[in-house]
């Protein structure tokens, strides 16, 4: 196992908790669940799909996280699975807003710029938990499509690292091989480093010896 370790043949986890779109998605999560609670008729099968949805989105950013360990491929694509959970729950809050008459803040609305600053500086569930209870079921809707956006484009850029490490880096397999072939090297260069130490030895024991019968012979 140490060899392993030595030959970054598995990949440091992430620290998932300090990823700035997790931290955007648990608070979308809390976001959610609050809001369907709050705004939805208890029995809509829209309560269930949102919450999960927003839950999924949230939880394979965390699995994604601890396979990238050993997959790379694997990690981008809970990412990718995250990621379209959050586009489902961006369609779900617009039908919302639309079936209600109300209105989808664009850059026109006087809210608009506002909201979109708060929430690509707030990343903490911390941030919001004063607001949810207050905010209006519009309000809400609305900062949740605006964190969809900023999760999702975060996605997007930490995808992108994801494959540039897995071209520099290899997957699993390319990782044991390399640290396979190391460790065959580190060996070949011990066992030529014992060749040589040994070939010393003897040589200045067949000059001790060579010495020793002068000696004798005088």
């Amino acid at each position: 196992m140490e060899d392993f370790k030595s030959s970054n043949v598995l990949r440091n986890q992430a620290n998932w908790e300090a990823l700035r779109f997790y931290q955007k998605s648990k608070a979308l999560y809390q976001i959610t669940y609050n809001f369907s609670k709050r705004f939805l008729l208890r029995g809509d099968r829209t309560i269930d799909q949102m919450v999960q949805a927003a839950r999924s989105g949230k939880q394979n950013i965390v699995e994604g996280s601890a396979d990238g360990v050993t997959s790379t491929q694997m990690e981008i694509n809970l990412i990718n699975v995250a990621r379209s959970s959050i586009k489902e729950l961006r369609e779900d809050y617009e039908d919302y807003l639309i079936s209600r008459g109300l209105t989808i803040w664009t850059s026109t609305h006087p809210r608009f710029n506002s909201m979109v600053s708060f929430c690509r500086s707030h990343n903490r569930l911390e941030d919001y938990q004063p607001f949810i209870p207050r905010w209006n079921d519009e309000e809400l809707a609305n900062v949740a499509l605006s964190l969809c956006h900023f999760i999702d484009k975060m996605m997007v850029s930490y995808e992108k690292y994801l494959e540039q490490a897995f071209i520099t880096e290899g997957g699993i397999k390319e990782r044991m091989t390399a640290a396979r072939l190391g460790y065959r090297t580190n060996q070949r260069e011990e066992l030529n480093r014992l060749h040589e130490e040994l070939a010393a030895t003897q040589s200045q024991l067949s000059a001790a010896l060579q010495k020793l019968s002068e000696t004798e012979s005088t």
